[in-house]
């Protein structure tokens, strides 16, 4: 499949990018793999040790860097607990130190967990602008398809995302979102089981939550929309009947007749059942996203009724 080919070729480790999978390198293979190999593309060293704190912080912020440059830069670290003389030959006096290799001599570095922009500059310097990574270009990729209504595709993607990134909260909420466009409510709460406790608060997240909860609150009206109408029809000041009709047709895609009567709704009766109608509106705009034009246009028409 072309979508596979699109975040394949993940080496050993798993990751995403293995034509900038980064090398351990040692005293021995120093000269081959830095010195020589500087002169066909610049090579970074990340000089650390085992017991270096500030080393662990700033290596996955390097190797996610590095990657996204898609092969214009290399990078091997060199544990100097196990191969001090490189070290101790370049002087180094504190770690982590990180040191780029060009034509055969080391042309730039730095010492310190930096943050993410410096070493993006870092590698720009050394010619490696950081384009999208893999996983980068199949989340766009996805998002496109299910925004086009395709949304096997988009869960082909996301899953595979997910394969290569098991922590990608962007992916976890458009799968789940692209399994509730397809009616696969059960397989939407699973993978929203699966989102790691620290990102449930996560905004895509939460509307991937809001979107499951009203196609499953759409799914119970559905079946008696047709009396549900009839209610309204005989008493337009049966709220419930009027919630019930909102939530049923916003899970069918009529989403600017379901934001309607909910406004409706709210005009006749804000307080009722503690702000139900404002409530539920709220959940529509979770849903739909802040940015999406019915969000703003919505909001906009909720705070002209609340201050008027």
């Amino acid at each position: 499949m072309a979508n596979e080919l699109l975040i394949g070729g993940a080496g050993p480790g798993g990751g995403v990018g293995a034509a900038a999978a980064v090398k351990d390198v040692t005293t021995a293979s120093f000269m081959a793999e830095v010195v020589d190999a500087s002169f066909d593309q610049p090579v970074i060293v990340d000089f650390w040790a085992p017991w270096c704190g500030p080393c662990k912080q700033l290596g996955p912020v390097l190797e996610k860097v590095v990657r996204a440059a898609n092969g214009k830069v290399r990078m091997v670290k060199l544990n100097i607990d196990e191969n001090p003389e490189i070290a101790q030959q370049m002087r180094i006096q504190s770690i982590p130190a990180v040191y780029a290799f060009k034509d055969g001599r080391p042309v730039d570095g730095f010492v310190g967990a930096v943050p993410e922009s410096q070493v993006k500059q870092f590698v720009q310097r050394l010619g490696g602008a950081a384009g999208p990574s893999p996983v980068e270009e199949a989340l766009a990729m996805a998002k496109e398809a299910a925004q086009s209504g395709d949304h096997g595709t988009a869960i082909s993607l996301y899953t595979q995302i997910l394969q290569h990134d098991a922590q990608n909260i962007d992916a976890f909420a458009g799968l789940a979102r692209a399994q509730v466009a397809r009616g696969e409510l059960d397989a939407a709460r699973q993978t929203l089981a699966k989102v790691p406790k620290e990102n449930a608060s996560n905004g895509e997240i939460a509307a991937a939550r809001s979107a499951l909860e009203l196609a499953e609150q759409a799914q119970k009206a559905m079946g008696s929309l047709g009396a549900v109408r009839k209610r309204l029809e005989q008493n337009p000041d049966d709220h419930e009947a009027r919630l019930e009709l909102a939530t049923a047709l916003f899970g069918a895609g009529q989403r600017e007749e379901a934001i309607d009567e909910l406004l409706t709704l709210f005009k006749r009766d804000r307080e009722w059942n503690e702000q139900a109608g404002r409530k539920q509106l709220v959940k529509f705009f979770e849903a739909m996203g802040p940015t999406d034009p019915l969000t703003l246009s919505a909001r906009r028409r909720l705070s002209s009724l609340m201050f008027s």
